[in-house]
């Protein structure tokens, strides 16, 4: 009989064995629903996209009309053709330095428009009109994440879509589109941040973390903030358009710390306040180098060329100037005379708005800018007015101020963040003006607060169509909630139509027109 040979195992190689992973712990659910974000439908891309593409039709359409250069456009469109051209502002009337006080951020960005279509009208307004169009998809963005609703993010889109003053700012070779635009932006970085971190927390806690314990233990793995150090470009873009964006800094560093203590606390951490202050401050200083570099690399053309206002300021005054630190001194007496402009622009204009209540007057409508006029008989009409007047949908901005004071409301009886988040930003956006009454003030300084308004008005239709929180949904109220946004953007988009007129230039009778002018005299 045949014996099979025992073949002998091979000997394992001796280990230390493998650890072994942490058993997942059951989150409780009211940590959980904190800490979660809001679940979205999955039509909410397709949703937003749709309505920022009606905006975009509105914005683009005939965008050539008027002819010639509306009001700043003088200056603007002037500008970021030279700065294209040479590298810094030029006078071409005086033949010399052009000397401006505002950092030419938004003049690259227009002047890139005249580089792809020309130096024409459609070359000097397409940029605004492109920013103006993605603004309205970020704030329907936005509006979702905060809302967790693709009908509220898509209201949202639809009542900036339908704003005059934010369509007429849409086709205008103006800086305050640019502005808006980076100040929505950085506030949407932060809101992602703030799902993302929280998103950490849970899967920490989920994945069996004690947030109540001593040490590092206690807290996630270190992680990069990637959206928060994006806010800090994205803020840098902003104040490198206007000085005015740096209102808003302190309300970024605010919701930035209030946000993490509260992902901290609903977490379960014993000090959230503590921890947030030793473990954020390093991030929060983080930003401060990509603000100012971007803010700094706005001024390349300056800094690269000779031929800038000030650009040589030490050596024309007799002093030494060394070929890097000299250039950023010079740059600094730059700064120091632009703000001392900023602080003598008291000269009377027929469109400013009134003094120390200029913030009020401008929610009430008080006093449009009439930024362009013909009164060439082109409507059929013996006598016919065609105007672009700087006019907020009339609705739209009456519902402003009932919207902020059900806003706060609603936020301090539900403790709701969104209401917190949007009223910091509102107030940002208005309140430094109160302190500047001897200043030439206009209503476009108000945009920069539209998209917050907005969504202060979405906050309110959304509170009216749910239940505080811990009480069962009501069906009947969600309907009716439901049909009353709907009404409300229907009739905004109505209104905006009758206007649409006098937001294009477009000529009508002098009988039509009056009608549209509500207020007489402080509307035109």
């Amino acid at each position: 009989m045949t014996q099979t040979a025992r073949v002998p195992r091979p000997r394992q190689a001796l280990a230390e064995p493998a650890p072994t992973p942490a058993p997942a712990t059951r989150v409780p659910d009211v940590v959980r629903r904190r800490l979660s974000p809001l679940a979205l439908d999955p039509y909410a891309w397709p949703a937003a996209l749709f309505v920022t593409l009606l905006a975009g039709l509105l914005r683009l359409n005939n965008l050539a009309s008027p002819p010639g250069k509306m009001f700043d456009e003088t200056y603007y469109a002037t500008d970021a053709h030279w700065l294209w051209e040479k590298g810094f502002e030029w006078n071409e009337k005086e033949n010399t330095t052009g000397y401006v006080v505002h950092p030419p951020l938004g003049k690259w960005i227009i002047g890139l428009g005249e580089q792809i279509f020309g130096y024409n009208e459609l070359g000097w307004r397409i940029s605004a009109a492109v920013f103006g169009t993605i603004s309205v998809l970020m704030l329907s963005r936005i509006a979702m994440r905060m809302f967790g609703s693709v009908v509220l993010g898509c209201a949202a889109g639809l009542l900036m879509a339908f704003d005059g003053m934010h369509f007429v700012l849409s086709r205008v070779a103006m800086l305050d589109i640019f502005l808006m635009f980076f100040v929505l932006a950085t506030f949407g970085a932060l809101v992602l941040d703030r799902d993302q971190r929280r998103a950490r927390w849970l899967r920490f806690v989920a994945g069996g973390g004690d947030p109540a314990a001593k040490g590092r233990s206690s807290r996630p793995p270190r992680a990069v903030p990637w959206w928060r150090l994006a806010a800090a470009v994205l803020f840098g873009c902003a104040l490198a358009v206007k000085w005015s964006a740096l209102a808003f800094a302190p309300v970024f560093v605010l919701l930035v710390l209030w946000w993490e203590v509260g992902a901290r606390r609903s977490a379960g951490v014993r000090r959230p306040i503590r921890d947030t202050i030793l473990d954020e401050t390093g991030w929060i200083l983080a930003g401060l180098p990509l603000t100012a570099g971007v803010y700094l690399a706005s001024w390349a053309g300056w800094l690269s060329t000779d031929g800038g206002y000030a650009r040589h300021w030490l050596r024309d005054s007799g002093q030494d100037e060394t070929p890097f630190l000299g250039a950023l001194r010079n740059l600094a007496q730059y700064h120091e005379l632009a703000y001392g402009s900023h602080q003598a622009i008291t000269e009377a204009h027929g469109y400013q708005s009134v003094g120390e209540w200029a913030p009020i007057q401008w929610l009430l409508l008080g006093r449009p800018v009439l930024f362009y006029r013909s009164d060439a008989p082109l409507c059929g009409a013996d006598r016919c007015n065609a105007d672009v007047l700087l006019l907020g949908t009339p609705l739209l901005w009456w519902a402003f101020i009932p919207a902020l004071l059900a806003a706060i409301w609603f936020g301090i009886a539900r403790r709701d963040w969104r209401a917190g988040a949007v009223l910091a930003m509102t107030a940002a956006a208005l309140v430094p003006w109160f302190f500047f009454p001897a200043r030439t003030m206009f209503y476009f300084y108000a945009l920069p607060a539209e998209p917050f308004l907005i969504l202060a008005v979405v906050f309110v239709l959304g509170a009216a169509m749910t239940p505080p929180p811990g009480r069962p949904p009501n069906p009947d109220r969600q309907l009716f909630g439901a049909v009353m946004a709907g009404t409300f953007v229907l009739l905004v988009a109505v209104v905006f139509a009758y206007y649409h007129p006098l937001y294009t230039g477009g000529s009508l009778p002098y009988e039509d027109w009056s009608r549209r002018i509500l207020l007489g005299n402080l509307w035109i």
